[in-house]
Parts: C-alpha cells; structure tokens; sequence
C-alpha cells in the first residue's frame, strides 16, 4: 500500500491546530444564534457568555464553540476548562468535537495520550458518518495503532470514506482491493473503479493506477 496510512494519521495530527467553530444557525439552534452573530462580529466576550449560558442548559453545539474558544485564545480559560466543554459536546454525540477529542488524545494536548482513546472517539464519530474520522479510525486499525491489527477492518473504514467522496480513502479502498490485505477480498474491478473516483477527485497517482490495471488482462 502506499505511504496513505501514516500519512493520513500525520495529517489528522496536524488538523489537531485547526479546529472547526460550528454555525449554531446549521442545527437551527435559536437561542444560540446571538453569540454566534457576536463571534461574527469580534464581540468574543458576549459570544462566550451566551455559549456558556447555552452549554449549561445542554446545548452540545455551545459547549463544543466555548471549548473551541478557549482553546484558541478568544476567551480567557485554561486547556482543561475547554477539555471539558468539548468532552460534553462529544459525550452528547456532536461527531466533530468526537473526533476533535479523539486528536487531543492521540497527541497528549490537554489529556494523558491514549491511542485507544483516539480510536474509540474517533470510530463514534466514524459511527455517525463523519468522514476524517472513518479514515482515521481505518488508519488505526490498519496500523494496529490503538486498536487490533486488522487490515480488514481499515478497508471497511476507508471504503465507507471513500463512499463519502473522500479522495484519499478512494485510493486507500482502491488499494485495499488491489492487493486483498487481510481477510479483505481482492477485486481487480472494484480496485480500478475507487482509483478512477480518486483520479476524478484530482489523485495523479490513482489515475496511473487506474491506467495500469486496465491494461492487465
């Protein structure tokens, strides 16, 4: 297989510095539009206060925004305070601050490092659709990293990605199927269709991929 695998786990270590602040309007939140507008606006000070309000109440979205603002410096809070806004949000089933909480805990950022703990809130959100989090929990299986070894398993995970239109699962799915790692079955195919979808999504190799299985017999 390609360099995809630890490449891909590398590159969720680096998204660990780029964390996602939500739009309450995107799960029609009323009450929690106002500090949104204010977190629009630079008005931090009244954002934090009315997602604080909103988190207390149980609003999972507010309590993953605070945690987001802690951490980056927008209101006054020590790591551990925005830990724990972002566990709630997790807890309550909020897939990103799920697999933001899975990267804190494969880097030790604000946690004791768990590699386990990495894969067991990244495969809830993987559970719930969200795709980073379907590659990475692939990666960890794949990797045996925080998770049994199993290559079977991984491609599960990284064709469900690529379903989603991942194009680095595409090539990983297309790879799994090229070579059968694991109990997973060798398909020359469905190998060639997923190097073709990650040529599409713009992966030059895929389609040199893609190009040489066509010509095997």
């Amino acid at each position: 297989m390609r360099s995809g695998p630890p490449a891909l786990a590398r590159s969720a270590r680096r998204a660990a510095a780029a964390v996602l602040l939500v739009a309450a309007c995107a799960h029609g939140v009323a009450h929690a539009e106002s500090p949104f507008v204010a977190y629009e606006r630079g008005d931090y000070p009244t954002a934090a206060r009315g997602y604080l309000e909103a988190a207390e109440g149980g609003d999972r979205l507010a309590a993953f925004n605070l945690a987001m603002m802690v951490f980056r410096g927008e209101t006054p809070g020590p790591r551990e305070v925005a830990v724990a806004w972002l566990r709630r949000s997790a807890e309550q089933g909020m897939t990103q601050a799920q697999y933001n909480l899975g990267l804190l805990y494969e880097n030790g950022a604000g946690v004791e490092r768990s590699l386990a703990a990495a894969t067991e809130w990244w495969e809830r959100a993987a559970g719930q659709g969200h795709i980073e989090a379907q590659v990475a929990t692939g990666t960890q299986y794949f990797l045996g990293r925080g998770a049994p070894h199993d290559e079977a398993i991984a491609c599960g995970w990284y064709e469900r990605a690529a379903r989603n239109g991942h194009a680095g699962a595409q090539y990983l799915a297309a790879s799994c199927y090229e070579h059968g790692y694991g109990e997973w079955p060798r398909d020359g195919e469905r190998a060639r269709y997923w190097y073709v979808q990650a040529a599409r999504n713009g992966d030059v190799a895929a389609q040199a991929k893609a190009r040489a299985l066509a010509r095997k017999p």
